[in-house]
């Protein structure tokens, strides 16, 4: 009888610790699937808040689309927009970005989804860098990021094989352009003004389009010899430069009909320039040291009277009539010491 009791107490005692074992990890199991409800409970919550965020973003972004000319542009002025969303992709078919002074420091890399985009106008931001990504807008017309903080033009931009208009102006420290550039044979409307170039790119020289260069407010030392190879330009803005002296060849721009070279340091005006009917339109050379103090004669009417003002502005302004009449006088005063000088040869007699 003792052996059965103490079996039986063994039994129970066993039976008990089973049932408080089984009791614990069914209560640990039970505090685990809490544990995980609550953890997608708060995910799904977070996403939840992500989603909104988005929706309230992208319905603030509708309100910036307008229709002009047929084209659905993205206009932001005036706000704080550093950097642009992801849910931007929502509205891929967008032709024309016009970001201006929202303080935008970074083109976001999926700038390469907008395969629409004609235009992408981020003139007056922050933006330093110019994405490679860029390479993949091949429908890409214009390309506008004038006053900016750009350093770097990244060769990729070779490929908007359909760009017509790049503007680089004011961005300071941009000195230089990949080579690669001389690839858009399109492109017909280049400004680098107000940067930091000590020459003209030869990638510049070679476009074949290439109508319209402002490269005032650089460094610009020198012109290259070889400028007459842009024969497709018709407009050239080389004011408040370094500039000395200008090559000859630049007699040989039959295209050319505007000239800006006010602000430089020439001391003289190639002779050659004399038959280049061409410049037309407008050229200047206020402001730079010319060897000779040439005024041009004063002009009257029929009736004896001085000119009026505005068009006595206009030939103050140094244009075609003063750059030939300084050549003429150059040559004068060139034959003039020339024949001083015989005549005060002795005699070999």
């Amino acid at each position: 009888m003792v052996g059965v009791v103490a079996c039986s107490s063994v039994s129970s005692i066993k039976a008990l610790w089973e049932t408080r074992i089984r009791k614990v990890q069914e209560e640990q199991q039970e505090a685990k699937e809490q544990r995980k409800r609550k953890d997608r409970g708060g995910a799904t919550s977070r996403l939840s808040v992500g989603v909104w965020e988005d929706r309230a973003v992208l319905a603030r972004l509708r309100q910036k689309l307008q229709t002009e000319d047929g084209r659905l542009v993205l206009r932001i002025e005036q706000e704080e927009w550093k950097t642009l969303p992801g849910c931007l992709l929502q509205l891929s078919q967008v032709q024309e970005w016009q970001i201006h002074r929202t303080g935008l420091q970074k083109i976001p890399h999926f700038i390469s989804s907008f395969q629409n985009l004609l235009v992408l106008d981020l003139s007056r931001n922050g933006v330093s860098e110019i994405p490679k990504q860029i390479g993949k807008l091949t429908r890409l017309r214009e390309l506008l990021l004038s006053y900016n903080r750009v350093q770097f033009v990244p060769e990729e931009l070779s490929c908007c094989e359909s760009l017509e208009r790049l503007e680089l102006a004011m961005n300071r420290d941009l000195n230089q352009l990949p080579d690669q550039l001389r690839n858009l044979k399109k492109l017909q409307h280049l400004d680098l003004s107000m940067n930091d170039f000590t020459c003209v790119p030869d990638c510049v020289v070679a476009l074949p389009a290439l109508e319209w260069l402002d490269m005032g407010g650089n460094q610009l030392e020198h012109l290259p010899e070889d400028i007459h190879r842009m024969e497709t330009l018709h407009t050239l803005w080389l004011q408040r430069n370094q500039l000395e002296r200008l090559p000859d060849n630049i007699s040989r721009m039959k295209s050319l009909d505007t000239l800006v070279l006010s602000s430089n340091r020439l001391r003289d005006i190639p002779p050659l320039m004399e038959d280049m009917s061409n410049l037309s339109r407008f050229v200047n050379f206020r402001d730079n040291p010319l060897t000779l103090d040439v005024a041009l004669p004063s002009r009257r009417t029929e009736t004896g009277a001085e000119d009026e003002e505005d068009e006595e502005d206009d030939r103050e302004m140094f244009g075609r009539e003063f750059m030939n009449f300084y050549i003429q006088e150059a040559r004068k005063r060139a034959h003039a010491i020339l024949n001083v000088h015989r005549v005060n040869q002795p005699n070999e007699d």
